[in-house]
């Protein structure tokens, strides 16, 4: 037991004493880790020492440059300033010796102008002095005169101006009767004078329309295309265009045959674009002319644009414009309208000019006197006084409208411009070449044909082909079914016999087809 005691406390000892051992050399370790770091913080303190020193340094150098540098500016502004001031000083200094000399002059100048009044008020004086003297012996004459010859200075006056006045009468009147015999003798030369160098200074292309246009393609294996299975395809051309389209053995070409040269390029523009795309089907063709309508359209406008600006012709409402671009289209017994009308204009200024008038107005009356010819409807009312009111609605001058409605005798002249706008028109159109009379009736004929069918319920199309010799008319299938189509046909040909001559027959197409038309979404 005792043995186990001793053990115990011997190793309580043991473990007593190993215990401290490790204290102790803990903090000898500690002592030692203690020195290494004084140590390591006196060498940080010393470089941040010196490293502070190096920057101070450094500030205090930029510190003395930026003040050195401050100071030569500084130096710069002031000397920049005494400069200024120096130089307002030499401007002041020169400005007092001037207005010091304008003074002095001022006071020489007041000193003569002083003196001049003098003199001038001392001569007024001696002039009244003498008007009056004047004035009384110009009295003393007078009463001398009246007391000679009996009568008042007033009676004296009236006897003299009545006889001044027959003779100045007589004068005027032998005057005016050699000016007239004078312009009798000359009025003719002069006139044809002015008429010839108006001409003479005019050169216009003679203008011939025809009734066919000739579509070129590249291959005779496009005319199958155009052509269509069974024919559909022209057959869908034709309607949409109202022109005939004529596919013959001549190489490379198709004929397009109509009256209206509107519908002829229509349908010339919408076959071009079909033969380009290639895709040749009557939804397609029926696209195509659509399209092709509308930028003819725009084509009008655009020509009536180029024509008054080449013209030098300005603020003309675009209505009117929109007219004079759809002259292009028409013709006047086979002479077009547009050329016609621009050489009207021409000769107009031209002649105006010769006169001492204003060229500006007279062109101006001179493009617009035929816009009564391209209405949009037809009417009974005639083109020059049709024109006049037109140019009335948008808003032209007096006088143009007075030379648009008088350059056919339909209204009286009022305006100087009138006869010039009528002589330029004669002359136009009776150039050799310039009309033909055979055409335009023609065309009238086909016209009629046209608007015979119109006449008739359910019409949608009309057109005239075939020079005349056949009428395609395109009725409103939910208007007109077969049976009344057919009946149709026989009373649009009575009333072309009864109404109209004309040469040969007229064979009338009624055409009601049907469509259903669905969208796939």
């Amino acid at each position: 037991m005792d043995n186990i005691i001793f053990l115990i406390i011997a190793a309580v000892a043991g473990l007593v004493i190993g215990f401290i051992i490790a204290k102790v050399l803990e903090r000898s370790k500690a002592s030692e880790i203690i020195k290494s770091a004084k140590k390591t913080s006196q060498s940080i303190i010393r470089e941040a020492k010196s490293e502070g020193e190096t920057i101070k340094k450094d500030k205090i150098l930029q510190a003395k440059e930026k003040f050195i540098e401050l100071k030569s500016e500084h130096e710069k502004v002031i000397l920049s300033r005494d400069k200024k001031m120096a130089e307002a000083e030499k401007r002041t200094r020169d400005k007092e010796s001037q207005v010091s000399n304008e003074l002095s002059k001022g006071k020489k100048l007041s000193a003569e102008l002083e003196q001049k009044i003098k003199d001038y008020n001392h001569r007024n004086e001696y002039l009244e002095k003498k008007q009056n003297e004047l004035k009384k012996l110009h009295k003393s004459q007078v009463q001398q005169l009246e007391v000679i010859s009996g009568l008042s200075a007033e009676e004296a006056k009236e006897q003299l101006v009545e006889s001044l006045k027959g003779q100045a009468k007589t004068d005027a009147m032998a005057l005016i009767q050699d000016t007239i015999e004078e312009a009798k003798l000359t009025a003719q030369q002069e006139a044809k004078k002015v008429i010839i160098n108006t001409i003479q200074r005019i050169g216009t292309e003679e203008a011939v329309e025809n009734c066919v246009s000739v579509f070129n393609i590249e291959s005779d294996d496009v005319k199958g295309r155009i052509i269509g299975r069974e024919g559909r395809n022209i057959r869908a051309i034709e309607a949409a265009t109202g022109v005939e389209i004529i596919v013959d053995d001549t190489p490379e070409a198709i004929i397009l045959s109509c009256f209206d040269s509107v519908r002829r390029e229509v349908a010339r523009l919408s076959l071009h674009k079909l033969v380009t795309d290639g895709r040749i089907h009557p939804a397609r063709i029926e696209e195509v002319v659509k399209k092709t309508r509308k930028q003819i359209d725009e084509e009008i406008i655009e020509v009536g644009k180029r024509t008054v600006i080449d013209l030098g012709i300005h603020g003309l409402h675009p209505e009117l414009i929109k007219t004079v671009g759809r002259m292009k289209y028409r013709s006047s017994y086979g002479q077009n309208l547009l050329q016609h009308s621009r050489e009207v204009a021409k000769l107009c200024g031209v002649m105006a000019s010769e006169l001492g008038l204003n060229p500006k107005l007279a062109k101006r009356a001179g493009l617009l006197h035929d816009i009564g010819k391209v209405p949009d409807t037809e009417t009974e009312v005639p083109h020059a006084i049709l024109g006049m009111q037109w140019a009335e609605k948008y808003g032209e001058k007096p006088d143009v409208c007075n030379a648009i409605g008088a350059h056919h005798d339909e209204i009286e002249m009022t305006a100087l411009i009138s006869p010039i706008v009528q002589v330029c028109d004669a002359i136009s159109g009776a150039r050799p070449g310039a009309r033909r009379q055979v055409l335009d009736s023609y065309i009238q004929r086909l016209k009629d044909l046209e608007d015979i069918a119109f006449g008739f319920n359910g019409v949608k199309k009309a057109y005239a082909i075939q020079a005349g010799r056949e009428l395609r008319v395109i009725v409103e299938s939910e208007k007109v079914n077969d049976e009344r189509a057919a009946s149709l046909s026989f009373e649009i040909s009575q009333k072309i016999q009864t109404d109209m001559t004309y040469p040969g027959q007229v064979k009338i197409t009624v055409i009601r087809e049907t469509r259903a038309v669905n969208i796939a979404k």
